[in-house]
């Protein structure tokens, strides 16, 4: 018996991204918001991050994944072309976290966190006792346990972004659409989210997108960036890996002439939480990570 060079060498097995667009036009008004955009995710228990100028089809992208806004092209997951699932399905796989909530009438903190796990519920059918257990952990994990109670409405802003951020953590998703989930956070709240964030999505091997306005967090935080302009990514970064010069010349294409900084990090400075009025978040659940420089973005 002979055997081929192919059958001794078989050829590798092609690899997928986790997540592609490919070729999404959107229009409104007819004009083009989103103009044959394409990007993919290489690999899960990653986080995105999408900047660019207002305007340039940020938010439009996130809801066009979400299959929420009439558009051509397609989105694929894994196996699975999003635009072919039902809307039941489509719960089952993407978390989203809107730049406002939508609800409007009264419920407890704690029930708006239990309705993560509405796709998982038959019809009438109430959370479990271990669904409950786990909402609770979940507003621990944000800083929220002490509101469960607390009627929703009478939260402030940052308040219900945290509580929405709990429902997420408990929804068993692959892919997780964020849109400016820090917009309404304090300063030093911000980065605790983004962190919390990054960790969770490491932990369960999740793939996140998220859309900020700040080019600081997004370096901290992502492990890829997409930059918008005028509807298309005019580049992709990878904080980690790619030089200063090649960032500083992909984001002066967007914000104008720009420089990226460098400051050293301390442990404490990574570590330490913020006493915040009302809103913190338990040190036990951030820990400590590998200390590096943080990059800074400054107008030139």
């Amino acid at each position: 018996m002979t055997f081929t060079h192919e059958a001794l060498n078989p050829a590798p097995e092609p690899v997928f991204p986790v997540f592609s667009a490919e070729h999404l036009r959107v229009f409104r008004g007819g004009q083009p918001i989103l103009n044959d955009l394409s990007f993919s995710i290489d690999a899960c228990g990653t986080v995105t991050g999408l900047l660019g100028a207002n305007g340039s089809g940020k938010t439009t992208l996130i809801r066009t994944i979400c299959q929420d806004l009439a558009h051509s092209g397609t989105c694929r997951l894994n196996s699975l072309t999003l635009e072919n699932l039902s809307v039941r399905s489509l719960a089952r796989q993407i978390s989203y976290i809107p730049q406002q909530t939508g609800i409007s009438i009264s419920m407890s903190v704690l029930d708006v966190v239990l309705m993560g796990f509405h796709s998982a519920l038959k019809l009438f059918e109430h959370p479990s006792a271990l669904m409950r257990k786990q909402a609770q952990d979940a507003l621990r994990q944000t800083g929220m346990e002490d509101f469960a109670d607390r009627d929703y409405l009478t939260l402030s802003g940052g308040q219900k972004q945290l509580t929405i951020l709990a429902r997420t953590l408990i929804e068993n998703t692959t892919l997780l659409l964020l849109d400016e989930p820090d917009s309404s956070l304090d300063f030093p709240n911000r980065s605790f989210m983004l962190r919390l964030i990054a960790r969770k999505t490491a932990e369960h091997k999740k793939t996140t997108l998220v859309c900020l306005h700040s080019p600081d967090l997004a370096l901290q935080f992502c492990d890829q960036i997409l930059l918008l302009k005028d509807g298309r990514v005019s580049a992709c970064l990878h904080p980690k890996t790619d030089s200063d010069q090649k960032m500083e010349n992909a984001f002066s294409e967007i914000y104008g002439p720009v420089r990226l900084v460098r400051i050293p990090q301390t442990q404490n400075s990574q570590t330490q939480n913020p006493q915040t009025s009302q809103l913190s978040f338990p040190q036990a659940q951030i820990p400590e990570e590998k200390v590096s420089d943080r990059l800074v973005l400054l107008l030139r």
